[in-house]
């Protein structure tokens, strides 16, 4: 059907709540445009005991979604930007983001962090939040933490850890604005490539679907995370190692900061590169570049052996 379109999402609360922000949005923008949103199964919703860091591969929350796309099973995938791999499959495209929510961390817990007491327990599953937390607060403890959103906030509300780190965009899509104790700043909580916007994915020939979904793309936006997106690939895409980024836009000026360290946060890199919006890649490439002589290399290639 021509005035039909299939949306591929994960299933869980998060996602699915998502993909509808996306199909409200697809639906005002192209009048009589049925939308049905198909939920999919990913290797990182059903196998709970990936350490998501530790995989040493990336794109086990998409790539079920891009082979139901390939397989021409749903006609658009909606992901979490942060999620999809930087080098996609040579039939795929991504067509368009959404505008950025709040690109921040977050904490839940009893008290701000810098109340907690010594030993608290914090539950996070990524390596870039369990190194900035250690830089900032070496006396506490990241515990590796799985599950949804949801799932994380009922192991807080029990008492099983003291806290969680989460993405400020979640809590804001879901609804739990209320529930966070604090934003956590960016100067100390770099966020990973792409927090906060969501990417839709179409197959690269299908031009009916790619005229869909092209005027949803929010350029402020696609031209930060094309940035990012660069720099994180010039590091060597899905590589192991804690990495974040941030772009900004100033004066039509784009303003990168990025972030390489290792797991234990002995070693730390950060540095800020500007470019133009015209090209927002090249400032990615040339910082990565700039990190990747200043001892990123070194530490990006010692977690590969490991």
């Amino acid at each position: 059907m021509r005035n039909r379109v299939v949306i591929g999402s994960r299933g869980s609360k998060l996602a699915v709540i998502q993909a509808e922000s996306v199909a409200m949005r697809l639906k005002e923008l192209n009048s009589g445009l049925e939308v049905e949103i198909r939920q999919i199964m990913t290797e990182g919703d059903h196998n709970h005991n990936l350490k998501l860091d530790d995989t040493g591969s990336t794109g086990i929350f998409v790539k079920a979604l891009e082979e139901e796309l390939i397989n021409g099973g749903i006609d658009l995938a909606v992901h979490s930007l942060k999620d999809l791999p930087t080098t996609l499959p040579d039939q795929l495209y991504l067509t368009a983001v959404t505008q950025r929510l709040d690109p921040r961390d977050t904490l839940v817990a009893g008290a701000p962090l810098r109340e907690l007491k010594t030993g608290s327990r914090i539950g996070t599953g990524s390596r870039r939040r369990s190194v900035q937390l250690h830089i900032l607060r070496p006396d506490l403890k990241a515990c590796a933490i799985r599950g949804n959103v949801d799932t994380r906030l009922r192991k807080v509300a029990a008492g099983e850890i003291d806290g969680i780190i989460v993405a400020a965009a979640a809590m804001l899509r879901l609804g739990w604005v209320d529930k966070i104790t604090e934003y956590l700043p960016l100067e100390s909580f770099l966020p990973c490539v792409g927090q906060g916007t969501l990417a839709l994915e179409t197959r690269r020939e299908d031009r009916r679907i790619a005229e869909i979904a092209i005027p949803i793309n929010h350029l402020p936006t696609w031209q930060a995370i094309t940035a990012e997106r660069a720099f994180l690939h010039a590091l060597g895409g899905g590589c192991r190692a804690p990495i974040a980024a941030l772009s900004t836009i100033d004066n039509e000026m784009l303003i990168i900061s990025g972030m390489v360290a290792d797991p234990k946060g002995k070693r730390i890199l950060k540095d800020t590169e500007e470019g133009s919006l015209a090209d927002p890649a090249k400032a990615g490439i040339r910082l990565a570049g700039r990190m990747l002589n200043s001892g990123a290399a070194g530490i990006i290639n010692e977690i590969r052996c490991q």
